[in-house]
């Protein structure tokens, strides 16, 4: 199976990396297109067997196509490939709708809308996808090349906003934490760097515990470390107090 990747910006050369490092995809079976060779020379360093090129058209034969250009390029891209089925094609394009996507290819052609997030660099992306031709083999062969480089999830075309604001908008949210959470070890004594790895490490074992654990769920977790008149229920009551959980919800929804 041969896997052509356009544009090899912060997405497409990270879903690059991504796949060179997995196994189910070989790394001389991937293509990567780009107009101009610095980001094509640092990932042909990287991986030496994965083929690179600057014209589009060494992409068009690949049986997975996958478009990460601008939203406004998709189709000066893509009209001129003439993609038909059985190629499956793949959009990391955000807004840009099936509908959209169906004008510049074989409208019949199996299309995959995929939204990873930031952490797809470091292989542990939440990632959106939806579907729309697409048999249940193709499907379990996207959510396996995105499983790789992460978690994938299969969800529906509409709940794409809902979703972007979890697991895309939601880094920055997460980040936001982090910082404030920092602030106050630094005044605490803690050195920046001490409280952020404090900080991280924390996150990534809530998130495990979460992960891990299909029967758990976050209040389960909350109530293992909220002791009566301990710190912690202290600490959560402050948050309330202040509007935590309010102010989260509120900007989930804004960026919807």
């Amino acid at each position: 199976m041969k896997i052509a990747i356009i544009g090899a910006g912060n997405m497409g050369g990270a879903i690059a990396r991504g796949l060179a490092r997995g196994h189910y995809i070989q790394a001389q079976d991937i293509i990567v297109t780009n107009p101009s060779n610095e980001k094509l020379e640092r990932l042909k360093a990287e991986y030496p067997d994965i083929h690179t090129s600057n014209c589009n058209k060494d992409a068009a034969e690949a049986d997975i196509v996958i478009i990460a250009v601008k939203p406004w390029k998709v189709e000066e891209v893509l009209k001129p490939l003439r993609l038909r089925q059985p190629q499956i094609l793949v959009s990391v394009a955000a807004g840009l709708t099936f509908e959209d996507l169906a004008h510049f290819v074989d409208p019949e052609m199996p299309i995959f809308r995929v939204i990873p997030n930031t952490a797809i660099s470091e292989c542990a992306s939440m990632t959106l996808i939806a579907r729309r031709n697409a048999t249940e083999q193709q499907t379990q062969i996207m959510m396996t090349l995105f499983n790789e480089m992460g978690r994938s999830m299969l969800i529906e075309e509409k709940l794409f906003a809902a979703g972007t604001s979890l697991a895309s908008c939601g880094i920055a949210y997460v980040m936001k934490y982090v910082q404030a959470a920092m602030q106050a070890g630094i005044e605490a004594g803690l050195r920046p760097k001490d409280a952020m790895t404090l900080v991280a490490q924390t996150l990534e074992g809530s998130a495990r515990l979460l992960l891990q654990h299909e029967q758990t769920h976050p209040a389960l977790e909350i109530e293992k470390v909220t002791t009566p008149g301990g710190i912690t229920i202290k600490g959560l009551n402050e948050l309330e107090i202040s509007g935590f959980s309010a102010a989260i919800i509120k900007a989930l929804k804004a960026s919807m």
